[in-house]
């Protein structure tokens, strides 16, 4: 059937399901119309066969007045220009991306690693093969399960998901698993499908299994929790297991029973929380890796560990990351040492000796290369797009590149002699005009503005990975300002964009003046310096198609699932350095969108100076993942630490056996393996964590329990225990700064950079409880004011990294008082000149730091300490002082809006539950950050969705108040 690719276009005899790149179809649309086209090649864009469901080209229409042909052929009325305040700020200058042209030698590159979609027909169906259907009997998947499914658009599986899913042993829990599969190649269904499998355990008679899904990142956990629920909703396990109900005893119940009994309770953990998680309060819990080795560690403490029958790695390339991948090695092999029944399933785009893998695991692999879309790789540079999907045609590229940047390193003379033939000059398939713009002179950024408008104006989603937060929002105000205007987009496009800015200039945050000016044209920006809601409803947005544009920094190729038909790499860095081969496959791996794009496509842009390290880099290998445990005592102190204090391993013999069980003990020479573990074992008893009894086994101290209690490493545990002690003796109780420093996490100190113009500025306006705590810590206002006329703060000694830390920590505490009193997350961000995401960020890490420090000071028998963090991580929840604890329970009513409410008579939550929502809205006008100017119908429309948001508080408050009023009838 290969024959068949070469064939003209309008051959008609072909079979299956037949794909074409953009390239392709842009030029076989253009052959037949290339005279009537002559005149228009001073601007060509291309044009791109639409695909069913596939919105209207903007390309059509690009043209201000011009009026647009609906497919049922009436054209559709061009909407009049409105001049209401859809961005505050100054519009800039238009720009014109500069002509992509086609050579006459089309050089695609030939196949790319994953285009077999181009050489054989679709995939089987499941008329062809039963058993790719979710429904088959050998699947054992319930009705409900499977309907559920169907409605989220999966019916059938893929051949490789089948012969996965069907390894012996795997459906019925008996073998652990660990597999790979590309970025956009169906991997999570596998892991779905089997932890369902165990938690509903259909083929049992239990009602209490659980499982656990690890991930990595906090956006993938929320992710993760909102797809779960869709899959099980509406399952119900009494139904699965034939059990009746107890309908008398179900009457005697003066309360109406819980909604949730008897489902499946999908719960997502990620910072910290002061209330205890045990197995009854979820069956499926979605995680990140701090808290799931904490939920291990709890669960094995108090016996209740063998409810857990299925524990899912996602990203499990992760385990050989020393900063807190590690803690999954720690987890599994203490999942391996218990003798239950646990399924352990590990998955990754990015694995390369995933035989390891299994044998530590001791389970089956797999490993697949399919992709439903396939991708068609480019380089571009210097303005000339060259194809790189193979590797005989990267290192084509390589060589005539490396030709050309010798040529034009020799004197003129020799340049001359060397001419290329026109051969030579044909080697690129496109080249991008250069551009009289000074906006755009340099040629990497005129590639992806050029790229970028190619796409959209075909009618596509293109993703831009940018190597800096301000690279984000620089790429992103460019490509708006040559992108189709907002009045040329379709009617319904533009609401929708409109309400997006509603949306955005709802949160407490206010509207960013830059998504201001780039949302209207369908442009948004995506970065660790957005809040938590302005990223999902920018995520959102764009999913949608109501974005044809985002602009993201490489995190965002490891963290939500954002695919698009073109992908686009502004250099290949994250930062300063050049991006791994792990993560360039993920950022090229969002290429694609399954049901919407017949092909991906990525193009990397880079400098002449990154050029060879560049090519290196997308023909490099995977790193192969090995165990780094040995690789840092701190992290096998903290192995062992766990295993004594949870008394899951307390003798010698069976310290070893755990040891035996690691990844560590397969990649590594077993006498330098002995060692360590003799060593660490040495320094913990030095460091009083752990004690030897009569018997000589190990048994941790009350110190040593405290630091698994709270989760931190050991070391940091020294530096925890220090301050605590030293605070029990003088803390600082007429004031709130020492308090606040109390649980300011242990920073990085290559990650915080203080402004010692602002610390000096706080520090001169603190109060005398203010300065006393600065001086019990050892913080000198002559070191400040040396730091702000340029000194260099020390850090050679563990003397001067320790009070180096502690300066960092104050300046830290500063940001958390600001947000404890009512100081809106965008005006501490603005005080402290640091990104309002980061601000944010530190909030809600300090919320899980706070509850390592009470469960700290609880395991160390220090109750009034424990009380008084207690008590302010509540109000740092809350962002508010003490009197509006209880209001800022409700949904939406935190910090300043709470203080507004209470300002306006609703003091209790019941005044709140017995308010109309239209009593609200005047509230919540006033609790904007932002006074904004609308015209009358986008003035409504702001309006209805603080209204809609008035109904959402009020609901919350209905369900607290009807909570507490039951507890109090209980308790009398």
């Amino acid at each position: 059937m290969a024959h068949n690719v070469n064939k003209p276009p309008n051959h008609t005899t072909k079979v299956g399901l037949w794909h074409t790149t953009t390239l392709q179809s842009a030029q076989g649309r253009r052959q037949p119309i290339q005279q009537q086209q002559h005149l228009q090649k001073q601007h060509q864009t291309y044009q791109t066969t639409v695909v069913a469901g596939q919105k209207r080209s903007l390309s059509e229409s690009h043209t201000p007045g011009a009026a647009s042909t609906s497919p049922s052929g009436h054209q559709d009325e061009v909407p009049k220009k409105r001049h209401s305040t859809i961005g505050g700020s100054k519009e800039l200058p238009r720009l014109t991306a500069s002509p992509i042209v086609h050579t006459d030698d089309d050089a695609g590159g030939g196949m790319s690693e994953y285009t077999q979609r181009r050489t054989f027909p679709s995939t089987p169906t499941s008329t062809i093969d039963p058993l790719l259907s979710l429904s088959h009997p050998r699947h054992g998947l319930p009705p409900k399960l499977v309907a559920n499914f169907a409605s989220l658009g999966i019916k059938t599986i893929y051949p490789w998901q089948k012969q996965c899913l069907l390894g012996p042993g795997l459906l019925t829990g008996e073998k652990n698993l660990v597999y790979s599969a590309p970025t956009g190649g169906g991997k999570s269904l596998v892991a779905d499908v089997l932890m369902l499998k165990r938690v509903l355990n259909v083929d049992g008679d239990s009602k209490d299994a659980k499982a656990l899904l690890v991930l990595p990142y906090v956006a993938l956990v929320q992710e993760k929790v909102r797809w779960l629920r869709n899959v099980v909703a509406g399952i119900s396990r009494e139904e699965l297991l034939g059990h009746r109900k107890d309908e008398k005893k179900q009457q005697q119940q003066l309360w109406v029973p819980r909604a949730d009994k008897d489902t499946i309770r999908v719960v997502g953990f990620f910072g910290g929380s002061k209330i205890k998680a045990t197995w009854n309060d979820f069956d499926i819990g979605v995680c990140t890796i701090e808290k799931a080795n904490s939920l291990v560690n709890t669960a094995i403490d108090d016996c209740s560990i063998s409810k857990l029958k299925s524990v899912v790695l996602d990203e499990c390339h992760m385990i050989d990351d020393g900063y807190r991948g590690y803690l999954l090695e720690l987890m599994a092999t203490k999942l391996l040492c218990l003798g239950q029944e646990v399924q352990i399933v590990g998955m990754s785009a990015t694995l390369t000796n995933i035989s390891l893998l299994k044998d530590w695991l001791r389970g089956h692999s797999y490993e697949t290369h399919y992709r439903p879309v396939p991708i068609e790789e480019h380089l571009v540079y210097d303005g000339k797009v060259y194809p790189a999907g193979t590797t005989a045609s990267l290192l084509k590229t390589l060589t005539q590149l490396d030709s050309k940047i010798k040529s034009q390193d020799q004197p003129p003379q020799q340049q001359q002699q060397r001419a290329p033939t026109q051969a030579q000059e044909h080697h690129h398939v496109r080249y991008i005009k250069p551009s009289d713009y000074k906006e755009l002179k340099d040629p990497v950024t005129n590639a992806v503005v050029s790229l970028a408008d190619e796409t959209v104006r075909a009618g596509y989603g293109v993703l831009v990975f940018s190597s800096s937060r301000a690279g984000c929002e620089s790429d992103a105000v460019l490509i708006s300002r040559v992108l189709p205007a907002f009045e040329e987009a379709h009617p319904t496009i533009q609401e929708k964009r409109l309400d997006l800015l509603g949306d955005l200039r709802s949160l407490s945050t206010g509207l960013d003046p830059k998504l201001e000016v780039t949302i209207p044209v369908g442009v948004a920006f995506h970065h660790a310096g957005l809040t938590t809601e302005e990223r999902e409803l920018v995520a959102s947005a764009y999913d949608a198609g109501v974005l044809k544009v985002c602009v993201a920094t490489c995190s965002l190729a490891a963290g939500i699932n954002l695919p698009a038909r073109r992908v686009i790499l502004h250099n290949a860095r994250m930062g300063r350095d050049l991006v791994g081969p792990a993560m360039l496959r993920q950022m090229r791996g969002r290429a694609g969108r399954k049901g919407k794009d017949e092909v991906g496509e990525t193009y990397l842009c880079c400098r002449q100076n990154d050029l060879e390290a560049v090519i290196d880099l997308m023909h490099a290998e995977l790193p192969q993942i090995s165990s780094c445990l040995i690789s840092d005592k701190r992290r096998i102190r903290r192995a062992l630490l766990e295993v004594i204090a949870i008394r899951l391993a307390t003798s010698r013999e069976s310290l070893d056996d755990y040891i035996s069980k690691t990844m560590l003990y397969l990649s590594a020479e077993p006498e330098a393996v002995q060692q360590t573990v003799d060593e660490s074992l040495a320094e913990l008893q030095n460091m009083e964590f752990i004690t030897t009894d009569q018997y000589y086994n190990f048994e941790a101290t009350k110190l040593g329990r405290a630091i698994v209690a709270a989760s931190i490493d050991p070391e940091d545990g020294i530096f925890i225990h220090t301050e605590l002690q030293s605070a029990l003796k003088a803390f600082v109780l007429d004031g709130e700064m020492h308090v606040l420093y109390t649980f300011t996490p242990i920073p990085d100190l290559n990650t915080v950079t203080i402004n010692w113009r602002i610390f000096w500025n706080e520090m001169e306006q603190l109060d005398d409880s203010g300065l006393r705590v600065m001086k019990f810590l050892g913080l000198k206002p002559t070191v400040v004011n040396k730091m702000l006329h340029g000194g260099t703060l020390k850090e050679t000694t563990p003397e001067e990294k320790e009070i180096s830390r502690r300066y960092h920590r104050f300046y830290l505490a500063l940001q958390l008082r600001d947000l404890c009193n009512e100081v809106p997350v965008h005006r501490v961000a603005q005080k402290y000149d640091t990104p309002r995401g980061m601000v944010q960020n530190l909030a809600q890490t300090c919320e899980g730091f706070a509850a390592g420090m009470i469960k700290f000071c609880e395991s160390m028998g220090w109750g009034a300490m424990a009380a008084a963090l207690d008590h302010f991580s509540d109000r740092l929840k809350a962002g508010a002082r003490s009197d509006l604890l209880a209001l800022a329970k409700i949904t939406f009513v935190k910090s300043r809006t709470a203080r507004i409410f209470w300002d306006n008579g609703f003091k209790t939550v019941a005044a709140v539950a017995n308010a109309e929502p239209q009593e609200l809205l005047p509230i919540l006008m006033q609790a904007q950050p932002n006074k904004v100017r609308l015209e009358a119908r986008d003035e409504q429309k702001y309006k209805d969705k603080l209204l809609a948001k008035a109904k959402v508080i009020c609901d919350s408050a209905n369900r607290i108040w009807q909570l507490e009023m039951r507890t109090e009838y209980e308790e009398e």
